[in-house]
């Protein structure tokens, strides 16, 4: 676990507190306890999900600063683009009538399919507006209904989110986001085009490659990373979209063998894939995890604070889905016994979440802990 530039004070605010003093009696709990006091430091384990979106509206300046604060040594912005090419933050490129106020605005008319009413269903691209237009809206915490009247949040561009995160002394995890293939090759020549703009704006802004964690699920992007920005691709992360309640395929021992020998170093499964319940009600490593780290790369993985967790694992949905019947996670302070075989055991480098304070917590508390875990044992 590396730590970035301490920067501002943290601020963690009671929420690791409350879920610490939650826990049941035992050992994780006692040792939790102990760092009540602080001193509390940015740390790279701690990874803002686009920014804090458990209160901020997601990835705008406000909720940029937000995970900062509350300690991530590195901040997420999912990039985007604007009919005229500018890249832009946001989840996804057509998620605007839901993360923004467009459909209360003139702007509603240059949606793809503009809002129409109560059961209509809008769909809003940054990819339909300029960024002169893109600018005049303000995020809103995201909702199914586009009327919800919350939005005050400034959105930002990827240049604009590089240039906050060096003045927050934090580091960037761009993910380039798929967008319609046509538009992208309208606005970009190529898929290839538009994955090689994402990395000039951080060559243009002069941050260091070791400071930039760039993402997506699409392999080729990976690829043409490490073969056409190698400094850049050294830290690359493949997003795995396995889905383990799914059947979606995993990849194989070979597989991930492969991938490593190409010059993958980073794999980033979502949380479910990486652990399981044992006969004897533990958390413990999934198979693929082992298999992961057999095949010596690297795991980071998404998202801690994604779901309710005041039901327990049971009521919880897909991220706490390794364990249904909430054998273990009972309640919501248990989330620290599953972060726990994720940092000790599994061996996570970071974990991306939508209230980073919690991760910040846990990760100070077990300070340089983390970094000396010896690589799991991957026998069976």
């Amino acid at each position: 676990m590396a730590d970035a530039t301490d920067g501002e004070a943290i601020q963690l605010g009671e929420r690791p507190f409350d879920l610490v003093d939650g826990m049941d009696d035992g050992p994780l709990k006692s040792r939790l306890q102990q760092c009540r006091g602080g001193p509390f430091r940015r740390t790279d384990f701690s990874i803002a999900h686009r920014g804090a979106p458990l209160k901020f509206p997601e990835h705008t300046r406000e909720a940029y600063e937000a995970g900062a604060r509350m300690g991530a040594g590195i901040v997420e912005c999912d990039v985007t683009f604007t009919n005229d090419g500018v890249l832009v933050c946001r989840h996804d490129e057509c998620d605007l009538a839901t993360t923004t106020n467009i459909v209360a605005t003139g702007l509603n008319k240059s949606c793809s399919v503009p809002y129409a009413g109560k059961g209509s269903s809008p769909r809003c691209c940054a990819s339909d507006l300029t960024l002169t237009q893109f600018r005049t809206l303000k995020g809103k915490l995201e909702s199914a209904d586009p009327e919800a009247a919350n939005a005050r949040d400034s959105l930002m561009t990827l240049a604009e989110s590089i240039e906050l995160n060096q003045t927050l002394g934090v580091k960037h995890t761009p993910e380039l986001k798929a967008g319609d293939p046509e538009r992208i090759k309208r606005v970009f020549g190529s898929q290839a085009a538009y994955a090689q703009k994402m990395i000039d704006a951080y060559k243009q802004a002069g941050v260091h490659p070791s400071a930039v964690y760039p993402q997506s699920f699409n392999l080729d992007d990976i690829r043409y990373w490490i073969k056409n920005e190698p400094v850049f691709g050294n830290q690359a992360v493949y997003l795995d979209d396995v889905d383990p309640t799914a059947n979606s395929p995993r990849l194989s021992p070979e597989e991930l063998k492969q991938l490593r020998a190409e010059g993958l170093r980073i794999l980033a499964p979502p949380i479910p894939a990486l652990l399981e319940v044992n006969d004897s009600g533990r958390i413990v490593p999934s198979q693929y995890a082992r298999d992961i780290r057999a095949a010596s790369l690297d795991i980071i993985t998404w998202t801690f604070e994604r779901s309710d967790l005041r039901g327990g694992a049971a009521t919880a949905g897909w991220y706490w889905s390794f364990d249904p019947q909430g054998r273990v996670v009972k309640k919501e302070s248990d989330m620290y016994l599953a972060l726990d075989v994720l940092a000790r055991e599994v061996g996570i480098r970071g974990i991306f979440s939508d209230w980073p304070a919690t991760v910040t917590y846990y990760a100070n508390c077990m300070g340089a802990d983390l970094e000396r875990i010896s690589p799991m044992d991957t026998t069976p």
